[in-house]
């Protein structure tokens, strides 16, 4: 991908989300990109970096620690872990990253908690629901996701910032919708459930789902194809 299409890509991506807030009547502001930048190499990840994008996605934790070390040198990059998580992965998400989207287990959230350094800001976390009740999805059920909160809640070292979600595909706007408007609704029971807590984030929507998330509320709408490019093509 050259210089050029990333340009023109990135363009295209805060374009339509800027069309989908407005269509939603919502503000500017409400909702940020987070540029999907797994299996993209770090060369990529700068070259969108000096066209002013900050937050990107990583699936992969060793991936993404060759990638944080080449590009130590950017001020104001923030890393969000969003793929699984294993216990063994755990120390390293909690030393590199800002922001982690998919806490679905106790267990992982303590260990995050346990190896976060004093010397960094709490550990900024969402907790990822099963809204599409999926059995080979990965997720907090509904019926279980205000234990969890409850349980995040009270680890000094993370701060739980709201909810995360992949619905199933689905084809048109109401059917999108649907799941989407699940997790919202989730989060505003969290909210009256948990007053004190800073519940202000709906980490969904990616390339197919978009506007229906926006529509839904969302604050972080996940990008990695329509901004990099597919695979092959983001190594060229």
């Amino acid at each position: 991908m050259t210089d050029t299409m990333l340009s023109e890509s990135l363009a295209s991506a805060r374009r339509r989300l800027a069309d989908a807030l407005a269509a939603a009547g919502r503000p500017a502001d409400a909702a940020r990109l987070l540029a999907v930048s797994k299996t993209k190499p770090a060369s990529l990840i700068r070259q969108a970096w000096e066209l002013g994008q900050r937050e990107f996605g990583e699936n992969y934790v060793q991936e993404a620690l060759e990638k944080q070390a080449e590009l130590a040198d950017l001020d104001g990059i923030i890393w969000h872990f969003i793929g699984p998580l294993q216990a063994n992965k755990t120390r390293a998400v909690a030393e590199h990253f800002g922001w982690v989207h998919s806490i679905e287990r106790e267990k992982i959230a303590r260990r995050l908690n346990d190896q976060r350094p004093d010397t960094l800001e709490p550990l900024q976390v969402c907790l990822q629901v099963n809204v599409s009740g999926e059995a080979s999805k990965s997720g907090v059920s509904l019926d279980e996701l205000e234990s969890l909160a409850e349980a995040v809640l009270s680890l000094p070292r993370l701060r739980l910032r709201g909810l995360m979600a992949i619905p199933a595909p689905a084809e048109d706007m109401a059917s999108q919708r649907e799941p989407l408007g699940k997790l919202r609704h989730a989060l505003e029971t969290l909210r009256q459930r948990f007053p004190q807590a800073p519940l202000d984030t709906l980490s969904m929507g990616m390339s197919d789902d978009l506007e229906a998330a926006v529509l839904e509320g969302a604050t972080l709408v996940r990008l990695g194809t329509a901004i990099f490019g597919t695979r092959e093509n983001s190594r060229h």
